[in-house]
This record gives structure tokens, sequence and C-alpha cells, in this order.
């Protein structure tokens, strides 16, 4: 027995916090056993390497750990909480929301590389962390899509214009943009659901995506949270 995971995907400031949120807080509503999860763990031990890489302690640019070393970082990460945390529940039948996953790395990794190299990362990936590690595959990913003008300005207003506070990706816009095209790559060759977050150079309601997210998670896993709302 298993239960669902979905995982709320995006590039920095595209708001995966507050949907993952939204989602989760709308499964309680409907009385549907959930957990929700955010990766990295900053607040596990596990988490040490993702924190110091992202700091600049291994190089002040992303590029400086390659696609494979970084995602290791990563993907323990994930391993320890599956382990220590939520996989009990997911395997006794329930639902885990995920804010990022190891679609994370897909798309942050590939972007330091070649396109020409990104289908045979994202094999490497994909056996590394759900084969040899363990950790189970999302049922549904959903991505939501941002312009990175957008979600620089979303960020410098989230540290109150202190570039300083950003993190090695978060202050790096050709890395944002390199991010982006490999998530849209990602997004249309490995299924997942596409919802675009901004329109005329902002940000739509949340509660405008909310739905749009509801909409295409349900599609994903031919159901509903809700039944009583299809009956």
């Amino acid at each position: 027995m298993k239960g669902k995971l979905i995982v709320i995907e995006g590039l920095d400031g595209s708001g995966k916090a507050t949907q993952t949120q939204r989602l989760y807080d709308y499964y309680l509503k409907c009385n549907r056993p959930v957990r929700k999860i955010s990766f990295p763990d900053y607040e596990s031990d596990s988490s040490a390497l993702v924190k110091m890489y992202l700091s600049g302690e291994f190089g002040s640019e992303p590029g400086d750990v390659n696609a494979y070393a970084a995602s290791s970082f990563y993907a323990v990460d994930r391993y320890a909480s599956f382990k220590r945390d939520w996989g009990a529940f997911y395997h006794q039948g329930g639902t885990i929301i995920a804010d990022r996953y190891t679609t994370s790395n897909a798309v942050h990794q590939c972007s330091k590389l070649e396109p020409d190299q990104w289908d045979s990362f994202l094999r490497w990936l994909f056996h590394f962390e759900y084969t040899l590690l363990g950790i189970p595959a999302p049922d549904a990913v959903v991505y939501l899509q941002v312009d990175p003008a957008v979600s620089q300005k979303l960020m410098s207003q989230r540290y109150h214009g202190n570039e300083v506070q950003k993190d090695i990706h978060e202050r790096n816009l050709d890395y944002q943009n390199r991010s982006r095209r490999a998530a849209e790559y990602c997004a249309e060759h490995l299924g997942w659901r596409t919802i675009a977050c901004t329109a005329n150079g902002a940000m739509r309601t949340i509660d405008d995506i909310q739905a749009d997210v509801r909409g295409a998670v349900e599609s994903a896993l031919k159901e509903s949270a809700c039944q009583e709302e299809k009956e």
C-alpha cells in the first residue's frame, strides 16, 4: 500500500510555499489524510551540505559545484526526511504535498549543463533517487511558471531590497533564466502540469493560481480531493 505524492515545483519566488499551503489546507478541509513537506529541510542536520553550498562555501557561483555533486547534497536530505519523517505515513496511504522535490534537482542542475546532456542527467537523477535511494516518485508534479524578472522583484521584496541575503541561486539572474529553460523542458518532456502564474508583468491572484493548481492535480491523479464536490 502506498499513498500519493504531489509536488509543487517552480523557480525561486514563484509562490511554491503559498500554493503548497493552500493545497494542503484544501485536502485537510476534505478530511483527507495529508502531510505537507518542504525541501531542503533546513531544520534537519541532513541539509548541512545544501546550506554550505547555497551560502557559497564551495564557490560563489552555482556552477562551482557540478550538477551531480550538488544533486547528491539534496538527495541525501530527501532520503533522511523520507526515512525519519514521512515515509511511514506515505506507505499507510497518506497524501504527501511537497514544496520542491527531486524535480528541483532536475531544474536547477540541468541549468548547469548543455541541453544535449539533459536527458542523460535526468535518467541518472531519477534512477539515483527513485531506484537506488528508494524514495518515491511523484504521482503529480505542478510547475508554477513565472517570468524570472517578476520572481527577482518578488525576492527583492522578500528581503526588503537587501541583495546580500539572497543565496547563490537567487541572486544570479542568468542562472534563473537558464533554470527556466530547463524547467520548461522538464515540464514538457516529463509530463508536469504547467500553471502560468504571471500576466502582463505581474503575478496573478493567489486564488486564481490555486484553482488552476487543484485542477492540474485532479487531472493528473484522475480524482478529486473532495469527492462530494463531484457528486
